[in-house]
């Protein structure tokens, strides 16, 4: 075996035969590959991938200075099928649109199939694929807006809504003939719950609706409308009057009471001012009031009507009382210095007073504060009935046990 590799015939056959076999590889090799560097081996069938696009937008085709149209919706979905390499840029990008075109087609009823501008690399499947549509002649007409303000009732107390603008007093509907035909009224709502102030350049949208009051769908120039309006605030001064309720105490009777203000400025909605003449105060239980003096309670408002300075007054309670003074003496007046009186009824010359007043001046009254006498001037010696006369202090109601007494007049002897 050393003599072989040591032989030069044997060394040249051997390169010659790897020399064959590289020669052999390269040229299969370079005959495999065409000059566009592509295989030449049968390219299988590539994945095909499927995705689905929601409320794709619908563009409508149609001369819309003549006509409007129905029935189109305004999305749509779409399904695209195809390989990655062209799906996938469409779906990122959405740089396609969906439409119907309704060129060329007259006032009335029309199925018409959705139309689109995708990779025709893509199959496409539109979801609905047709439509049935209404072409309208378009018309456009000026109405007046109507102003409703809402929740009025809401306001805060004591205001009311005066007078109002709005700007613009009309606005210019465009809609199909047959719809604006059957506009019933165009409005503007201004919600004033709460509302104390003037309403300033408010902007508020305009609403359209049938004359069932269904809203309709048109188009509004302009959209909304300015609204201002005033809001104001009616007075009206008018007496306070007392109101009370049971009655005092035993041994007390009410003189006078009286609130310490005369009127009072009543703020309220023009329809409680009509009819209000006076305002009174809540009722007072008399039962509770033991003594003249200055009591706190609250006016009696109707509801929603206030008053500046608040609802609360004082209130003065004058108490009259009654006291009985006993043994008060009766004096005699006019008596001559050779008469003497006897008193047979009453048999003695006293008797009591029963005094009313006020509790101020009731409670230092004392029997000296009175003087209770008869006059006998010019009568003659016998029995007589005379008036018994009781001078007391001013602003008092005196009831004397009694009202005459029988005397009898003798001389002396």
């Amino acid at each position: 075996m050393d003599s072989w590799f040591r032989s030069k015939w044997f060394v040249r056959v051997v390169s010659l035969a790897f020399a064959v076999f590289f020669y052999i590889f390269v040229t299969v090799d370079q005959n495999s590959v065409p000059n566009n560097g592509e295989s030449t081996f049968p390219a299988g069938d590539e994945t095909q991938n499927l995705e689905t696009l929601d409320e794709v937008p619908v563009n409508i085709d149609i001369d819309s200075e003549k006509y409007v149209v129905s029935g189109v919706p305004e999305f749509v979905s779409v399904t695209l099928e195809g390989s990655a390499a062209v799906l996938q840029p469409t779906l990122r990008n959405r740089n396609f649109d969906v439409w119907v075109d309704l060129q060329g087609l007259e006032a009335g009823e029309h199925t018409v199939e959705l139309q689109h501008d995708i990779s025709d690399k893509l199959d496409v499947f539109i979801e609905p694929k047709r439509v049935d549509v209404v072409i309208e002649e378009k018309s456009t007409q000026e109405f007046q807006v109507k102003v409703d303000f809402i929740n009025t009732d809401s306001m805060a107390d004591g205001y009311e809504l005066g007078d109002f603008e709005v700007s613009p007093q009309k606005v210019t509907i465009t809609s199909a003939k047959s719809v604006i035909e059957k506009i019933g009224i165009v409005k503007a709502y201004v919600d004033v719950s709460g509302l104390d102030e003037a309403i300033d350049n408010r902007e508020v949208p305009v609403n359209v609706y049938d004359s069932q009051g269904n809203e309709l769908s048109v188009n509004v120039e302009p959209e909304n409308v300015v609204i201002s309006a005033n809001i104001t605030n009616p007075s009206k001064k008018v007496p306070v009057s007392v109101q009370t309720t049971g009655e005092p105490p035993k041994g007390y009777a009410l003189s006078t009471i009286s609130a310490n203000v005369e009127e009072v400025e009543v703020f309220a909605r023009s329809s409680i001012l009509k009819d209000l003449e006076k305002v009174s105060t809540e009722e007072i239980d008399l039962a509770d009031i033991k003594k003249s003096g200055t009591i706190e309670t609250n006016l009696a408002l109707p509801d929603g009507a206030t008053v500046s300075n608040g609802k609360k007054v004082e209130v003065t309670v004058e108490l009259e009382q009654t006291k009985v003074l006993e043994g008060v003496p009766i004096e005699i007046e006019g008596l001559q210095d050779d008469l003497e009186v006897a008193f047979k009824d009453p048999a003695n010359p006293e008797m009591k007073l029963t005094v009313t007043g006020k509790q101020s001046d009731i409670a230092a009254l004392n029997r000296e504060d009175f003087r209770v006498f008869i006059d006998v001037k010019d009568l003659e010696p016998g029995t007589h009935d005379v008036s018994i006369n009781v001078e007391s202090p001013d602003g008092l109601s005196v009831e004397p046990e009694f009202e005459q007494a029988s005397i009898e007049i003798n001389e002396t002897s």
